[in-house]
């Protein structure tokens, strides 16, 4: 033998086994697909940071790929067959028009649903106790909200007498008839005439308010859909020039300008995506993890709208919330 091999064998042989055999860690990939909102930087921050909390860490042991879509539904298709086709052992997906093209896509790749808010009706589980397929995930409604809004509005314009509720039927699930029949209901206790304001373009949302506007009793009442996000600027603006109090499902509208925001705390849900898609990468079925419902609700009040439109924000109320902007 000679010497150059012989030093190289006796090197190799005094190495440890485990930096002789030292195998690369394994990276695992999932897909995510979101609708861009104000909110998306920090919601994917939440999800990454618990994920990492659980193990998984991005560009580590662990690849994301996302796509980011407006709310369009040629967007939505595109980016679920893009995701499919990259062949990830999870899908993390964002709201019911996206799960649906996913579900179109694929039947066997796990999906982990947020902000869906009817699945059932939705078609996409069998219940939310056993959801049976390959979607399972985390919804963004309590019906019930669709009453709580009109009493949060009644309370800061008391001489309220006319409500409407503003929603896109082609993007809203059930055509809207989740919140807005609770909606309906919730007025008549309340002395208010409650009434539905489906809209489907600009000009449509303009003349809901500008009747709305009319008498200075109306109010606003806006879903929690893609297509009213992403007009809730024209929403907003059209709200202050119409002068029409309005009360809105996402913090990020009363951070804007609207008067006041209710509902779900959406970093919550993102955290709690999470610890599916670490149970599926582990081996869980999506079948068998239940459906779960929303748990935190945030409350924001815009202070300086309310003095805008002439209302005064109660003391209870200011109390209550998370959050007063001033």
């Amino acid at each position: 033998m000679r010497r150059r091999e012989l030093i190289a064998l006796l090197g190799a042989t005094a190495l440890p086994p485990v930096a002789m055999a030292q195998p690369a860690a394994r990276v695992r990939r999932i897909g995510a697909i979101r609708i861009k909102n104000p909110d998306t930087t920090t919601t994917v921050a939440v999800f990454e940071a618990a994920l990492a909390a659980l193990g998984w860490i991005k560009g580590g042991n662990l690849q994301i790929e996302y796509r980011v879509v407006e709310p369009d539904r040629q967007q939505m298709k595109a980016a679920a067959k893009e995701i499919v086709a990259l062949a990830p052992e999870v899908i993390h997906t964002q709201s019911t028009p996206i799960t649906q093209e996913l579900l179109r896509a694929t039947q066997t790749v796990p999906i982990v649903f947020v902000h869906v808010t009817d699945p059932i009706g939705s078609g996409f589980v069998q219940s939310l106790a056993h959801p049976g397929g390959n979607v399972t995930g985390f919804t963004d409604i309590e019906p019930s909200l669709g009453g709580k809004w009109v009493q949060l509005l009644k309370e800061v314009a008391p001489a309220l007498s006319r409500a409407a509720m503003m929603f896109n039927p082609e993007i809203a699930p059930q055509r809207g008839a989740v919140l807005l029949v609770p909606f309906l209901e919730a007025g008549k206790p309340l002395g208010i005439q409650t009434t539905p304001a489906p809209v489907n373009d600009v000009p449509e949302i303009e003349a809901a308010m500008a009747q709305l506007g009319a008498e200075p009793t109306g109010g606003l009442v806006v879903q929690p859909e893609a297509f009213m996000n992403r007009h809730r600027g024209e929403i907003l603006a059209l709200a202050a020039r119409f002068r029409v109090p309005a009360i809105y499902p996402y913090s990020y509208y009363a951070a804007a300008g609207g008067l006041m925001s209710y509902g779900i705390d959406s970093s919550d849900l993102y955290r709690r995506a999470a610890t599916y898609v670490d149970r599926v990468l582990k081996g869980a079925n999506p079948a068998d993890l239940p459906v779960q419902q929303p748990t935190k609700f945030e409350l924001v009040v815009n202070v300086n709208t309310a003095t805008a439109l002439g209302l005064s924000m109660p003391r209870s109320l200011l109390q209550r919330a998370d959050e007063v902007i001033e």
